[in-house]
């Protein structure tokens, strides 16, 4: 990865990913390599050990724990993986969240590795209303994001109910997160996305609001911003 290094490129995400003090990303360390090298790079490690993968996530280097979860998202998206490995996977993904600390980071495998896990597993998802209610933003994310999975099985509820207890949350990326995935739920089945926003639209916050607008014509979402408006 030190090939790929360009100190421009890392003082540019640096500011991207609101690493000044005070910001959500505060202290994390970039070495300026582009996405998509890393996940070419991730790539030619897809066997690599789960310890190993564990190893790299510890790392300060933002790009480094993005490769390594690189790894495992792909590993997790394969149709061959053993249950025993996703199970492998997910646990892993559970002890490293202080290490899973950008909105990157969540998004990239949140949705394969802890969401494919518990569909597939059929295991309780009580874990996800635990995360959704952490004091850490990034388990927050978590929550919410993994339900990504449970949408494109056409398994809407546990999205309805995490946007739920989400609803007063004071983070900006918890709002944009939580407006991603009822917009995505809303694909699947526009009026269950209906029938909630008749209930907390006046009462959502507006980013969350305004992103799971984001596909309604345009006389729709002036009605829901008009009723988040008149409150």
């Amino acid at each position: 990865m030190e090939l790929y290094r360009s100190p421009a490129e890392a003082m540019k995400l640096m500011r991207y990913f609101k690493t000044g003090e005070g910001e959500y990303g505060e202290g994390d360390i970039f070495m300026g390599v582009r996405m998509g090298q890393i996940f070419a790079l991730a790539k030619a490690y897809l066997a690599m050990p789960l310890e190993e993968v564990e190893k790299l996530l510890q790392s300060p280097i933002h790009e480094i724990r993005t490769g390594a979860l690189s790894i495992i998202n792909q590993q997790a998206r394969s149709k061959k993986a053993p249950m025993v490995h996703r199970k492998k996977m997910y646990e892993l993904y559970l002890r490293n969240t202080t290490r899973i600390n950008n909105w990157d980071l969540v998004d990239i495998c949140a949705p394969h590795v802890v969401g494919g896990y518990l569909y597939l597993s059929g295991e309780p998802r009580d874990i996800l209303y635990e995360l959704a209610l952490s004091e850490n933003v990034w388990e927050r994310r978590t929550a919410i994001v993994s339900t990504g999975y449970f949408i494109k099985q056409g398994d809407l509820g546990d999205t309805f109910r995490i946007s739920e207890l989400l609803l007063k949350d004071k983070h900006d990326l918890i709002h944009k997160a939580t407006g991603w995935m009822l917009r995505s739920a809303g694909q699947v089945h526009r009026p269950q996305l209906l029938n909630f926003l008749d209930k907390y639209a006046a009462i959502m916050p507006r980013t969350l609001l305004r992103y799971s607008l984001e596909h309604f014509e345009q006389p729709l979402r002036s009605h829901y911003m008009g009723l988040k408006n008149v409150k």
